[in-house]
């Protein structure tokens, strides 16, 4: 075992690389969207760092864009991933598959509203935002209560990820996208979550391998 922390575990966030949607910035969702070359070069400079980091565990979220990012840090670390269903992404309703640009052309006023508070606004027919922060933080806990005192990557989406930091770290969630504009593919973000339930986030966004986007 690596030893983190005697009061908490050590959550290494990783969103999953880059898909074939990501270059028009669609939203993806629980769409089932594969990685692009680039996005396969970024789960393998992941798998690289792992390799070179203490992780003693993989957590996944069950879509296969973050099952197959973390393929190579498990084979580096002959490590079984676990899956847990509360880390898939936001449902993003109507908004599945479209750019937000093109959801203004067609809906000027919900598309203002949600850039004003996103949590408070929706987009139609998406999941609630509190509830999918519930559940991602929940689900984090969990693994932080199954792994005490160790390090554990975790791959899952950046709009969950975002709203769960929110919540884990007592930040309004209407405001996850001025706070965090957006988290890197690939790039790790580590989380120190305490046996009490609090947390404190040690660093943000680091690129596993600077010259990769």
């Amino acid at each position: 075992m690596s030893t983190s922390t005697s009061t908490g575990t050590t959550l290494l966030l990783a969103r999953h690389g880059q898909t074939i949607w990501h270059a028009e910035n669609r939203y993806a969702g629980v769409s089932d969207v594969p990685l692009t070359d680039t996005g396969r070069a970024q789960a393998e400079a992941l798998g690289r760092w792992a390799a070179a980091h203490p992780v003693d565990a993989i957590w996944t979220s069950p879509v296969s864009r973050a099952v197959v990012t973390a393929e190579p840090a498990c084979r580096a670390l002959g490590l079984t991933p676990r899956r847990e269903p509360d880390l898939r992404e936001c449902d993003f309703g109507v908004v599945e598959g479209r750019t937000l640009a093109e959801f203004a052309a067609e809906d000027p006023e919900a598309a203002r509203a949600f850039r004003t508070d996103p949590v408070a606004h929706p987009f139609p027919r998406a999941e609630n935002p509190v509830a999918a922060a519930e559940r991602g933080a929940a689900a984090l806990r969990r693994i932080a209560a199954a792994h005490p005192g160790e390090r554990v990557l975790v791959v899952a989406h950046n709009t969950l990820f975002r709203l769960v930091l929110c919540t884990l770290l007592s930040i309004p969630a209407g405001e996850y996208r001025r706070v965090f504009p957006r988290l890197r593919n690939a790039a790790v973000s580590e989380l120190l979550v305490r046996s009490d339930g609090g947390a404190a986030l040690l660093s943000l966004n680091v690129p596993c391998e600077p010259d990769l986007p």
